[in-house]
């Protein structure tokens, strides 16, 4: 029998098989402790941070999971906020962190994928350091105005920036997050020379919307329903492809004509995990997110913020993340919203 190309020839058939038999064992034992650790996990509090102040959606939709998610998974989750710098600071945190599944990241589309184009110097990568584990939900947004503004459509809204070059300002929860890039491709199809002001947090650009500081901004309906309803902001259109549940009377912004793939696309909110972390943890989170978002109460709360609840997985929202990786390229690219 001739020995296998994987033997060194020096040694003896009988010793190499022993050390396959202890190398096969060793491997079988590895699988088995990575087992054993997803079963033990988790045996203390797990920390999830949030990359926005408290009070916006995103911060909402963390407390009402962790509630949920604590009873299946034995732990308290402890919220911790790090806002600032568009989701960067909260987010490379996350990134190094120790990846034994104690630190996760609720965050947006932004800090999880679309900033790896939009800033030259991001001090994580995405697709390197933060692992994918479950795509919560599709979040549209309404863009809103102030009733200062005399407009009621989305076509009407670019007419009047467009006459009022230099004049009007839009806000957004943080730079290169969608309504940042959404306003500021608007204003670079216009040729608006509209001025951005980013915020902490959502609640406070509401805050500036309300008080006229700003003319315009997109913004969930969990922060701006209340004050559409009661006439104190105009509702112009919904981002993304389908009317809001929450708003079914106010049209999106592609059924008024504005078919560019910059109104078309959505953000998302989604869980993520230091790179490294086992895969077997990883799942276990998933499950529990999953199992959390599909009871009826947290469905309807996630309802009324206007998302969509989506069933994902570590697999699946990697697929969803390389599928819309060029989308966002080319919408940052035409924003012309490229930062150091």
């Amino acid at each position: 029998m001739h020995p296998s190309p994987l033997m060194p020839r020096w040694m003896p058939r009988r010793h190499w098989l022993r050390g396959a038999a202890l190398a096969t064992a060793t491997c079988i034992a590895a699988g088995t402790g990575t087992t054993a650790l997803a079963q033990a996990y988790p045996s203390k509090p797990i920390k999830v941070v949030v990359p926005f102040a408290p009070g916006g959606a995103t911060d909402v939709l963390a407390r009402v999971l962790a509630e949920k998610m604590a009873v299946g998974l034995g732990q308290p989750l402890v919220i911790d906020n790090k806002p600032g710098a568009a989701g960067i600071i909260g987010t490379d945190a996350v990134a190094k962190a120790a990846p034994d599944g104690y630190t996760l990241l609720l965050g947006l589309s932004n800090s999880m994928l679309t900033n790896q184009f939009l800033y030259t110097k991001l001090p994580y990568s995405p697709e390197r350091d933060i692992a994918p584990v479950y795509q919560i939900a599709i979040a549209p947004l309404v863009l809103v105005a102030h009733p200062s503004v005399p407009v009621a459509t989305g076509p009407e809204l670019l007419k009047y920036i467009a006459a009022n070059k230099g004049k009007v300002s839009y806000g957004s929860y943080g730079t290169g997050a969608y309504p940042h890039l959404a306003g500021a491709y608007m204003s670079q199809s216009q040729n608006a020379d509209m001025s951005h002001v980013a915020y902490r947090g959502e609640a406070p650009m509401v805050q500036d919307l309300l008080g006229g500081q700003i003319q315009i901004a997109f913004a969930s309906a969990l922060q701006v329903k209340a004050h559409i309803d009661a006439g104190k902001l105009k509702a112009i259109g919904v981002s993304g492809e389908r009317r809001m549940g929450t708003l079914p009377n106010v049209p999106t912004l592609a059924e008024q004509g504005l078919n560019d793939e910059a109104y078309r696309v959505a953000g998302w909110l989604a869980v993520g995990a230091p790179a490294g972390t086992p895969p077997a943890i990883l799942e276990r989170i998933a499950t529990e997110v999953r199992k959390a978002t599909e009871q009826p109460d947290v469905a309807q709360r996630i309802a009324a913020m206007g998302f969509d609840v989506q069933k994902s997985s570590p697999a699946l929202f990697a697929s969803a993340m390389a599928k819309e990786r060029p989308v966002w390229e080319r919408l940052i690219k035409a924003s012309g919203a490229k930062l150091d």
